[in-house]
């Protein structure tokens, strides 16, 4: 098996050292990375740095108004990284107008995006799987009104209805590429993998069984976030035996 590191989880160093971080990610034993954010650097020499320590782009989390600013830009620098994955992190859509506006924009993006051989997708939180105060429902709207991939984040679905996203991975398959398998406590609080109340094992399991690839998320920064992403490859590889 093979897993990735959302690098958000490492924060507390990829913003001042973003090789150095991506060296201790690939010793840990991961194989492929999630950026959170490229801190300034070209793409020339991210590219390098992912060649340098035999790590591959499964994705990255890209916001709207990136997007919408500088599309042809964002582009030609995730082709250059090898990324085929642009994952919007979340987005305000609180009422339904915002909804509106969202769907128009990433439909009309997703189009130019595919064109240049790069998928589109949206990760969630709790609040997609909640209504609106106007009533409006966002996940769902997502699903049936845009053709985006869907990145479920296993944790934030769990916060958000207390069940595992096991059925959900199941009714999205086809636009499911993969997973933020992650761990904590309802009401919010994250954990690395095995130290929460997530029904961690549920999700690992489904994700083998469809040969869904696993992003690793931790957030606390609890001491730090290297140790926090190797508790997590440590608990993912003890799950295989």
């Amino acid at each position: 098996m093979e897993y990735g590191l959302q690098l958000y989880s490492i924060r507390d160093i990829t913003g001042s050292d973003l090789e150095g971080a991506l060296r201790k990610v690939s010793e840990l034993g991961y194989k492929f990375v999630e950026f959170a954010g490229f801190f300034g650097h070209s793409a020339e020499t991210v590219k390098g740095w992912l060649d340098a320590y035999g790590l591959k782009v499964s994705g990255t989390h890209t916001g709207l108004n990136e997007l919408v600013n500088d599309l042809e830009g964002t582009i030609c620098y995730h082709k250059t990284i090898g990324n085929k994955n642009i994952i919007i992190p979340g987005h305000d859509l609180s009422d339904q107008a915002k909804i509106d506006d969202f769907v128009e924009k990433v439909n009309k993006i997703q189009t130019i995006l595919k064109e240049n051989g790069i998928n589109l997708g949206y990760h969630n939180h709790s609040h997609e799987f909640l209504p609106n105060k106007d009533g409006s429902q966002i996940e769902d709207q997502l699903i049936y009104r845009t053709n985006m991939d869907i990145e479920i984040d296993t944790f934030w679905f769990f916060n958000a209805t207390g069940e595992s996203a096991v059925q959900m991975m199941e009714r999205i398959k086809d636009r499911l590429t993969v997973i933020h398998i992650k761990d904590g406590f309802k009401g919010g609080e994250g954990m690395p993998l095995g130290k929460g109340e997530a029904p961690v094992r549920a999700v690992y399991d489904k994700a083998v069984e469809m040969g869904i690839p696993m992003v690793v998320e931790s957030e606390s920064l609890t001491p730090d976030g290297i140790t926090e992403a190797k508790i997590c490859i440590e608990y993912l590889k003890a799950q295989e035996n």
